[in-house]
């Protein structure tokens, strides 16, 4: 991997981390505040009610991936004149789904919020304003799509970063307005957050016109452009539907034949893997446009090397911070729970497990994605969670445990990760299977096995607590870094890690 590709990744990489962190320290902060200031019922009735709006959005979710890896493909190709009249096409797809967006919330969603949700006597005016205000709200994000795609393409997150800063600030002068406000907080909290909302948005638009010149659109309708695109995002549809389907029908299935618990489990399960699976995304979201765009100008063997190692790095950089939550799981939950309903430090750890093979799969989807021959690996992994809920539901009739969904995710996600492999390597001939599980796969996991050994040893000699658990964290950062140089970066990374060192010592 040559040394700019390599320093603008791990730049782009530290960017989104400080975006991230920032998101979600002001959101746990200010979750609190407004849930105080609004009261119990008012902070619930703002969620559900903005929920049904989401509940259109799914369309949205698959177009994003569309726009996003045309947008970088086309960049890579340096075809300025076909890039712009792809973003083009892309926003007019996103100003259509807006507008449909648009008329099925005015109309079905309409009808829900008026006729099947319990709203609280008198407060279906605020409801009202609410809903309306979420509405704008999506219809927002989904124009903004094409924007935040050619960002992405460019690689400019570090302007995320400063943005961010801009973002959390002006959430955090809502909580403040809150708490000086005499009016209905509710109606003035969903326009304040509306307010945000169009303001960041204009502030990306503006960039992005003054930075990138595709971005300042001529109207064009190409049915050339058109049509791949909304193939594309079809097929990807189909995977995200199979995705929340099999997500939604386990719910149902475990609120069937063990009721809320099950559920309550659940959902705790889902907020950790996604605390944690937004780490792997983030780096994720900074190696994508390198290897689309490494596919776009034809340099295949530096997209085979970028795929290899990325998959490498994403597992170790997951494993790091993974690892204590997987060996001593009941206990942060009790810190973070106090009270942890039964099946959920089981439900935690297959999920986190989910979360090494999925990662591993995601790599390898991206480089299928940057071929455009999307059908095949959609249609496989999509059908394979669905068939879950299937077998989730003969297994309960038969008297099977809870945990039952949980290790079917993982046993069929590590299925999709070497189907995903196959696809690769039939589009992408330079992928060698063998490699990818000798250098990639064999070493990933010879040095999770390595490093999980003296955590395990501390955990079961120590009584639970504090001090265990920081022992833990600290044995398992030892392990896991000493470990990954030792068994996982061949000669050329383990010199890189060394001059890192090095410059750094000098430095300080």
């Amino acid at each position: 991997m040559s040394s700019e590709p390599t320093r603008r990744i791990a730049k782009n990489t530290a960017a989104l981390y400080v975006r991230m962190l920032l998101s979600m320290i002001v959101t746990l902060y200010t979750s609190r505040v407004v849930l105080e200031v609004l009261g119990v019922e008012d902070y619930g009735l703002y969620n559900v009610v903005g929920g049904i709006v989401v509940l259109f959005s799914f369309l949205n979710t698959s177009m994003s991936g569309a726009t996003a890896r045309f947008i970088t493909f086309e960049l890579g190709r340096n075809t300025h004149r076909r890039l712009q009249e792809t973003f083009t096409s892309a926003l007019i797809i996103h100003l259509g789904i807006a507008i449909v967006t648009l008329i099925v919330a005015e109309t079905i969603g309409l009808w829900l919020l008026k006729t099947q949700l319990m709203i609280p006597e008198g407060r279906m005016q605020a409801a009202s304003w609410i809903y309306q205000f979420s509405i704008l709200a999506v219809m927002v994000s989904f124009t903004q799509v094409p924007y935040n795609a050619s960002i992405i393409a460019h690689e400019r997150m570090s302007i995320y970063a400063y943005i961010e800063i801009l973002n959390v600030s002006l959430k955090l002068l809502i909580v403040y307005l809150l708490t000086l406000a005499h009016c209905d907080k509710l109606i003035l909290y969903g326009a304040l957050i509306l307010g945000v909302n169009i303001a960041i948005a204009s502030i990306y638009r503006l960039y992005c016109i003054r930075q990138f010149a595709e971005c300042r659109v001529r109207w064009q309708w190409i049915p050339s452009i058109l049509k791949p695109m909304l193939s594309f995002s079809g097929w990807d549809l189909y995977g995200n539907m199979s995705v929340a389907a099999r997500t939604q029908g386990i719910n149902i299935l475990l609120n069937i034949f063990f009721g809320t618990v099950a559920n309550a489990a659940a959902g705790i399960a889902a907020q950790v893997q996604s605390a944690v699976g937004a780490f792997a995304n983030n780096i994720m979201t900074a190696v994508k446009p390198q290897i689309i765009k490494s596919y776009a100008c034809g340099e295949k063997a530096y997209m085979t090397r970028l795929i290899y190692s990325s998959s490498r790095f994403m597992y170790l950089l997951l494993l790091v911070l993974s690892l204590p939550i997987l060996v001593d799981t009941h206990f942060v939950l009790s810190i973070w729970l106090k009270t942890v309903p039964e099946y959920t430090t089981a439900f935690c750890r297959l999920t986190l497990l989910f979360n090494f093979f999925a990662i591993l799969s995601t790599v390898l989807v991206t480089g299928v994605h940057a071929t455009g021959n999307i059908k095949r690996p959609s249609l496989i992994n999509g059908t394979l969670y669905l068939s879950v809920i299937p077998l989730t539901y003969i297994a309960f009739r038969f008297g099977g445990n809870p945990v039952v969904p949980f290790l079917c995710n993982v046993l069929f996600v590590c299925v999709g990760a070497i189907i995903n492999l196959f696809s690769l390597k039939k589009y992408v001939p330079e992928i060698s299977v063998g490699t990818f599980f000798m250098q990639v796969l064999g070493r990933v996991l010879c040095v999770s096995a390595a490093s999980a050994i003296l955590p395990v040893a501390i955990l079961l000699s120590c009584d639970e607590g504090w001090l265990r658990f920081i022992s833990i964290g600290v044995s398992s950062l030892i392990t896991t870094l000493t470990f990954s140089y030792l068994l996982a970066l061949n000669d050329q990374e383990q010199s890189f890690v060394r001059r890192f060192i090095v410059q750094r010592l000098k430095r300080s």
